[in-house]
């Protein structure tokens, strides 16, 4: 599995990191053939004014790929909402292959 984490237009720091990997090791555990996983953290500027901390994450396995965008007043809170999304939607998807 292939993990890009990227911030725009600012430094995480170790500790939000840190808690990204932590969270997307559990991605291992739902799906064995995930392939890369894009994980996007954004500051949402309102006139100079940081509003909300935006999570966006992407997840790709063969044939599919899942996407996810979740917005609050922390990075953590916001990832942590997404990755729920995105487990949500790669549980549905594989339900539905056994189900076929």
């Amino acid at each position: 599995m292939n993990l890009h984490i990227q911030a725009v237009h600012f430094e995480p720091d170790r500790k939000l990191l840190d808690h990204v990997h932590k969270k997307l090791s559990k991605l291992e555990n739902v799906h064995d053939r995930i392939v890369d996983v894009e994980v996007f953290l954004k500051l949402d500027n309102v006139v100079h004014q940081i509003k909300d901390k935006v999570v966006e994450i992407k997840v790709s396995i063969p044939r599919h790929q899942f996407f996810v965008k979740q917005s609050s007043k922390s990075f953590e809170e916001s990832f942590d909402l997404a990755l729920d999304a995105v487990l949500t939607q790669i549980k549905r998807q594989k339900e539905k292959l056994y189900q076929s």
